[in-house]
C-alpha cells in the first residue's frame, strides 16, 4: 500500500479566502487602470496618426498646387510665344499690304482704296489685341494685288521698282518658305527669275504678261506658308500640351506612390508606437505564463507578438496594424488569466510552507524540493527511513492538490490502547499532517488511492496518544 500515490484536493478556509478575494479585487483594478492607460495612449496615437495624415495630405495639395502653377505658367508662356511669333508675322504681313495698297494709289486706283484701308486698320487691331488673323490677310493681300493690277492697266513704268516689292514679299516668307510650300517656293522662284529677265527695254509686253502671274502665285505661296505655319503652331500648341498632360500625369503618378510611400511609413510608424504600449504587458506575459504551468498563454501571446513584428518586417502597414489591435483585444483577458495563475502560485506557495511545517512537526526531515513550472515537488525522509515525495499542484480551476508517492513503509495497522481507532499507519499520519493545515488555512478533502476501499477513512489518534506496532 506504501507504494500507491495518494492524492486529495484542498480547499482553502474563509479567512484565506478573504485574504485571497481582497488580493483579487486589487490585481481587478490595476488591470483596469492598466487598460485605461494604454486605450488613452491608443487615442493620442490615433490622433497623432490622424494629424499626420492631415500634414501629410495638406503637404501634398500644396506640391499639387506648386506644380499646377508651374505647368500653367509654363504653358501660358509657350502660348505666349506663339501668338507672339503670329503676331509678329501678321504685322510684317499687314506692312506688305499696306505697301500694295500705297502702290495701287500710286498706281491710279481711287474707288477701293478708302475701303482696303479701313479693312486694313480693323486688321491691324485685331493684331494689336493678340486675335489670330488667319487668312484674312492674304484675302485683303489679294485685293490689294488686284486693284493695282487693274490700275496700272498694261502699263508698268518701274519695273525693277515691281520686281523688288515682289522679291520682298517672296523673302517675307522667310527661310522657311521651301520648307512649308516646296513645289510654291520653286515655282515663285522660277517665275521671278523669268520676270526678272523681262525687265530690259525690248520686254515691256512679257513684263506685262508675266506680273499678273507672279503676283498671284505669289499670293497663293504665301497664304499657303502662312497656312503651313499656322498648323506648325497648332501641332506644337498640341504637342506642348500633350508633354503638359504626360508631365501631369507623370507628376500625379509620382505624387501618389510619394503619398502612398508616405501613407505606408505614416501606418507603420503608429503600428510600432501601438506595440511599444503593449510590448512590456505582452512579454511579462509570456516570461510568466510558462513558468507558473501555463505554455498555451504563453504561446498565445508570443505567436500575437509574432505577428505583429513579422508584418512590421514585411513592411505590410494593414496586416500590422490588423496584427497589433489583435494583441491589445487579448491582452487584457491574458492578463486576467495570468493574475489567476500567479494567485494559484501563491496559493501552493503558501500550501507548501504549511506542508513543510505540518510535516516536520510530525517527525519528517524536509530535504528539498522544486519548482516544475506549475507545480511543486517536495522530499521528506521519516526517521525509519520511509520517503515521502509530495506534490503540490493545481487543478484546472486553481484548487490545490496533494499527491504523495510513498515508499519504504509497510503495510501494518496501528492499535491504540483502551480500544482507540485503529487505522493504516501512512493514512492515518497524513490525515493528522491535514489536519494541522487547517491552522495556515487550508482544508484538505478526503485522502485517497488506487483500490481504497469505499467509505474508508482514517482517523489520527489524538498528538498525545502512544502509537505501537500491531502484526495484522
Amino acid at each position: 500500500m506504501s507504494g500507491s500515490p495518494k492524492y486529495t484536493s484542498v480547499r482553502v478556509g474563509a479567512v484565506y479566502a478573504q485574504r485571497e478575494a481582497a488580493e483579487r479585487r486589487r490585481r481587478e483594478a490595476e488591470r483596469r487602470a492598466r487598460e485605461q492607460r494604454r486605450a488613452a495612449e491608443r487615442v493620442r496615437l490615433a490622433q497623432e496618426a490622424a494629424a499626420r495624415r492631415d500634414r501629410a495630405r495638406a503637404e501634398a495639395a500644396r506640391r499639387e498646387a506648386e506644380l499646377t502653377a508651374r505647368r500653367t505658367a509654363e504653358q501660358s508662356a509657350r502660348l505666349a510665344r506663339t501668338q507672339a511669333e503670329r503676331t509678329r508675322a501678321d504685322e510684317r504681313a499687314l506692312v506688305e499690304v499696306r505697301e500694295l495698297i500705297a502702290e495701287a494709289q500710286r498706281s491710279g486706283a481711287r474707288a477701293d482704296i478708302g475701303s482696303l484701308e479701313r479693312q486694313l486698320a480693323g486688321l491691324r487691331e485685331r493684331a494689336t489685341r493678340g486675335e489670330p488673323l488667319g487668312d484674312a490677310v492674304e484675302e485683303l493681300r489679294g485685293r490689294a494685288v488686284g486693284l493695282r493690277t487693274a490700275a496700272a492697266g498694261n502699263r508698268t513704268d518701274d519695273r525693277a521698282a515691281v520686281l523688288a516689292g515682289l522679291e520682298r514679299r517672296f523673302s517675307a516668307t522667310g527661310p522657311d518658305g521651301a520648307a512649308l510650300d516646296a513645289d510654291g517656293h520653286r515655282s515663285c522662284t522660277e517665275l521671278l527669275g523669268r520676270l526678272r529677265a523681262a525687265t530690259g527695254p525690248d520686254a515691256q509686253v512679257r513684263f506685262e504678261a508675266l506680273l499678273g502671274t507672279v503676283e498671284h502665285a505669289l499670293t497663293r505661296h504665301a497664304a499657303t506658308v502662312a497656312e503651313a505655319v499656322r498648323d506648325a503652331e497648332q501641332q506644337a500648341l498640341a504637342e506642348a500640351a500633350r508633354q503638359a498632360r504626360a508631365e501631369q500625369e507623370r507628376a500625379a503618378a509620382e505624387a501618389a506612390e510619394r503619398e502612398r510611400a508616405e501613407a505606408l511609413e505614416a501606418a507603420l510608424a503608429e503600428a510600432v508606437e501601438r506595440l511599444d504600449v503593449v510590448r512590456p504587458a505582452a512579454a511579462g506575459v509570456v516570461d510568466t505564463a510558462g513558468g507558473l504551468g501555463d505554455p498555451g498563454l504563453a504561446d498565445e501571446i508570443e505567436g500575437a507578438l509574432r505577428a505583429v513584428t513579422d508584418a512590421l518586417t514585411a513592411r505590410s502597414a494593414a496586416g500590422a496594424l490588423t496584427a497589433v489591435a489583435e494583441l491589445e483585444g487579448r491582452l487584457p483577458d491574458a492578463e486576467a488569466r495570468l493574475d489567476e495563475l500567479e494567485l494559484a502560485y501563491d496559493r501552493r506557495r503558501d500550501l507548501v510552507a504549511a506542508l513543510r511545517d505540518a510535516m516536520t512537526d510530525e517527525g519528517f526531515a524536509f530535504e528539498g524540493g522544486e519548482d516544475e513550472r506549475g507545480s511543486f515537488r517536495l522530499h521528506f525522509v521519516r526517521p525509519t527511513g520511509a520517503t515521502y515525495e509530495t506534490t503540490v499542484a493545481s487543478e484546472a480551476d486553481g484548487t490545490p492538490v496533494l499527491v504523495y508517492h510513498v515508499e519504504g513503509e509497510p503495510d501494518v495497522t496501528l492499535s491504540a490502547p483502551q480500544d482507540e481507532p485503529v487505522c493504516d499507519t501512512t493514512e492515518a499520519l497524513l490525515e493528522r499532517v491535514h489536519e494541522a493545515l487547517g491552522d495556515d488555512g487550508f482544508v484538505p478533502g478526503e485522502l485517497t488511492w488506487d483500490g481504497k476501499p469505499p467509505g474508508r477513512r482514517a482517523k489520527p489518534l489524538p498528538r498525545e496518544t502512544s502509537w505501537r506496532w500491531t502484526q495484522p
